[in-house]
């Protein structure tokens, strides 16, 4: 949290001083009536004191004044707010095994018709792009508003051999910096796929990003139903995103347990990978959804609809901390009026 007129702050220090002031007179009052001869006498002519609740409102009101003072020096916090602006892009596994049967018609029908539903759904200020991938990753469509080209891009994808779920990533990431003006080549997130590899580098990122903190307006839904198997790691390029403050959402379609595919008269075996999947989501404060049928792949995507697209303001809360004070001072009125029939 940040002010506007920080240097307002310095009036607080009234809080602490006329609470000091208050316990004086408190002490000075109970000073004054030892002086009475019987003490008794004096408790039987007023009967029962306030007690404690003679102190409430005062402290009500100390409260009030402690907000106000907040208050005054006006202060600015960042608050995440649902946009109607943004980029979002769709990377689509297309490898072999998405022609499995096991979501009806089979995966990469139910997933097409699911990014399409979420397309339409999209407002008309939101850029969408379309990313494909098996050995390689490739950018099918541009982030664009026309989602018209989303969906007949969509519509295009067709089935290639294994997964390359880094290079989906590094792509994802190239087009929305592309999008937003970035640099030349070397400044892409690609471009350290040119760079001299370690390979005793650890395969994990060294970044995590932190919840709540500035975030990009703009993020990718990463769908796949198996395991990564080529270069590079995904977990070892994350930190192109978290650094760039770009969310990773991604979409595990079919079962951990795997299916059995007939591929070219050979029968092999897929298996999702959740736990990377999970980790991608969790470094990059998205968060990962598993479907298992085609009921939950829709329903994936409308849970999407309603968060994917958010964007950082900075807004000033003094109209807040001056409510607050309003309402402690008021029922520090109440409470006088109601106990003392006047106001402290």
């Amino acid at each position: 949290m940040t002010f506007l007129w920080p240097t307002s702050l310095f009036f607080l220090i009234a809080v602490p001083v006329l609470l000091a002031l208050y316990i004086w007179s408190q002490r000075r009052r109970r000073k004054y009536a030892l002086r009475y001869a019987s003490l008794s006498l004096v408790k039987e002519a007023l009967g029962r004191g306030p007690g404690i609740r003679r102190h409430i409102p005062p402290a009500l009101y100390l409260i009030a004044l402690s907000f106000m003072l907040f208050a005054l020096a006006r202060p600015i916090t960042v608050v995440r707010v649902p946009s109607q602006e943004g980029t979002v892009i769709l990377a689509i596994d297309v490898s072999m095994s998405m022609r499995a049967t096991d979501i009806k018609p089979d995966r990469i029908t139910a997933a097409k018709d699911a990014a399409k539903a979420f397309v339409l759904k999209q407002s008309e200020n939101v850029k969408i792009g379309v990313v494909s991938f098996a050995s390689d990753a490739s950018l099918v469509q541009p982030p664009t508003l026309d989602h018209d080209l989303v969906i007949a891009a969509i519509d295009r994808l067709r089935l290639q051999r294994a997964t390359a779920i880094g290079r989906a990533i590094l792509t994802s990431l190239d087009a929305i910096v592309e999008d937003q003006g970035g640099g030349g080549e070397t400044d892409l997130p690609s471009a350290i796929l040119t760079q001299p590899q370690n390979p005793n580098a650890p395969q994990t990122p060294t970044k995590t990003a932190v919840p709540g903190a500035a975030k990009a307006s703009a993020s990718v839904i990463l769908l796949t139903d198996g395991q990564n198997n080529q270069f590079p790691p995904p977990l070892a390029i994350l930190d192109q995103a978290i650094s760039r403050g770009i969310r990773i959402y991604t979409v595990g379609v079919g079962t951990p347990a795997g299916a059995v595919l007939s591929l070219e008269g050979r029968s092999i075996r897929t298996a999702l990978d959740e736990t990377t999947l999970k980790q991608i989501a969790e470094d990059t404060d998205a968060e990962y959804f598993l479907a298992t049928s085609e009921a939950d792949l829709k329903k994936v995507y409308e849970n999407l609809t309603t968060e994917i697209v958010f964007r950082n303001q900075k807004t000033e809360v003094t109209v807040f901390f001056t409510l607050v004070a309003a309402m402690f001072s008021i029922v520090a009125s109440a409470f006088s009026l109601l106990w003392f029939n006047r106001l402290p």
